[in-house]
This record gives C-alpha cells, sequence and structure tokens, in this order.
C-alpha cells in the first residue's frame, strides 16, 4: 500500500498539531514536530507486510514519539528563549582568528603582485578599485583615453587573479 503524504498531511497536520500543543508543547515546537511527523513517515513508511493500516494513527503515534523525544531532549540540555538584544550581546561581531590570518595573508599576496606591476597600471587598478573611479575619470586622471585606461584597469585585474590564491 502507498501512503499519499500530501493527502495525509492536507487532513490530519492541524489535528496532529492541536495535539501537540494540548501535550504542552509550544505552538512552534507543536508545528516542528508536525513537520518532522511527516518527513519521518515520507522517508520510512511502514512496511507492506502490515495488516490493517490506520495512517492517521500512525501519524498520531509518531508525533507522540517525536514529543517524547523532544522532551527527553528538553532534560538533558535544556534551552532558553533569548531576545534579540541580549543575542546581539552575546554574539561576538569580530571575525574568528583565521579568518583574520587568511585576510592578512591575502591582502599580502595583493600588495606584492600590485608590486610588480608597471607604475601607470598600478595607478589605473587603484583609482579605479579602490578609489571608486569610473574608467573615464582615470583616463581623465591619468591623461588617458577611457580605452587605454581600461586596459591597463582590466590588464591589472587579470595579474592579480593569476598572481593571488
Amino acid at each position: 500500500m502507498t501512503w499519499n503524504v500530501q493527502e495525509l498531511f492536507r487532513r490530519h497536520a492541524c489535528e496532529i498539531a492541536r495535539a501537540l500543543r494540548r501535550r504542552g508543547l509550544s505552538e512552534d515546537v507543536a508545528a516542528d514536530l508536525t513537520q518532522d511527523t511527516f518527513l519521518r513517515v515520507l522517508a520510512n513508511p511502514p512496511a507492506d507486510t502490515v495488516q490493517n493500516h490506520n495512517p492517521r494513527a500512525y501519524l498520531f503515534e509518531v508525533s507522540r514519539n517525536l514529543s517524547i523525544n523532544h522532551y527527553r531532549r528538553q532534560v538533558k540540555d535544556p534551552t532558553i528563549d533569548v531576545d534579540g538584544d541580549t543575542m546581539l550581546r552575546i554574539a561576538d561581531p569580530s571575525p574568528s582568528v583565521e579568518t583574520a590570518v587568511y585576510s592578512r595573508q591575502m591582502l599580502k599576496q595583493v600588495a606584492e603582485a600590485l608590486d610588480e606591476l608597471p607604475q601607470n597600471t598600478r595607478e589605473a587598478f587603484i583609482l579605479h578599485r579602490i578609489d571608486g573611479m569610473t574608467v573615464a575619470e582615470v583616463g581623465r586622471k591619468l591623461g588617458l583615453s577611457s580605452t587605454r585606461a581600461w586596459e591597463l584597469v582590466h590588464r591589472a585585474y587579470k595579474h592579480l587573479l593569476m598572481r593571488v590564491d
């Protein structure tokens, strides 16, 4: 027998969530466990050899077992609700040590690669990428045509892509 989980969900999801809330679970947890119930049934439907299929009873049994597991986890490792302000004070916005080291290594590679470029190419790239000038503005500043300024910037990009990991 094949179960139409979509149809079962339409028919029984609200009922299961309501039963979980009556067991003392919050609305959010009940909704999560209801979803988990159907995911569990979708992933592992009952064997075809089982007689007298009662999908509704089976779904309620699965949801009940999931709620028991939830309560057991809460006893072992209780969670607490934290408001947004408290969470911002707890979370550390600074990058990890690994991220900082990696960023320094990347900056060193970029600086070395830029030092390898001819003066005009390096200056065009810095004006465009670091100072935020358009290619036309870079050309005017360096006394070059826009096409030549773009060639210099493009050459710098290609060089950096080849040299930096």
